[in-house]
């Protein structure tokens, strides 16, 4: 991404954080991004394509440093715990991006449709070390889709009172619970 670019992206993430996808207009990301609207319809034709634009590279951001994760040491479910670690600190350091996001991912607008498809891919890219696991005997066989769908739910969950709470958690320990939680249940063993 250029540097012009970088700089409208933030700004779009900025002014539809704030404005909701309605409220922000053209005239807003320039003026954040300090670029001219010339500049801005050079590199934009519509709001639309640069809210595309932003979900696409932010959730292309995420995928990035999922990837890494693949090359680690490690069974399935320290990959797993990794992929939280991940996206819980990429989503306290882009909470605006996350806000976007989550304000827009209901709805019947091809935006929305587009935003869900990125986060289709995303999940897919979660239900890889899910599938592992299950293969490995290190969690029970099911619905490996559903599955990651699931996980990626309580990630957001999780990413939601962090940001809420943030002053009093420690994100290990959110980290070491959501895994607990998802892959054990919340049923009490008994011994």
């Amino acid at each position: 991404m250029n540097k012009t670019k970088r700089i409208i992206f933030e700004a779009a993430i900025s002014i539809f954080s704030k404005a909701g996808y309605n409220g922000a207009t053209m005239d807003e990301i320039a003026l954040e991004a300090g670029v001219a609207k010339g500049t801005l319809y050079y590199h934009f034709k519509s709001k639309e394509e640069i809210f595309n634009f932003i979900i696409t590279e932010g959730i292309n951001l995420m995928h990035e440093e999922i990837d890494q994760v693949k090359d680690l040491e490690g069974d399935a479910l320290f990959k797993l715990k990794e992929v939280c670690k991940i996206q819980l600190s990429f989503l306290y350091k882009n909470k605006e991006f996350f806000k976007v996001i989550m304000s827009q991912l209901w709805g019947q607008e091809l935006r929305q449709f587009e935003l869900r498809n990125q986060l289709q891919k995303y999940v897919y890219s979660i239900e890889v070390y899910i599938k592992e696991a299950s293969d490995t005997g290190l969690i029970r066989k099911g619905d490996t889709s559903f599955l990651a769908y699931a996980f990626f739910g309580s990630l957001i969950s999780a990413a939601i009172y962090e940001i809420l709470n943030i002053d009093k958690i420690n994100l290990e320990n959110i980290i070491d619970n959501l895994i607990d939680y998802n892959f054990r249940g919340l049923q009490i063993n008994k011994s």
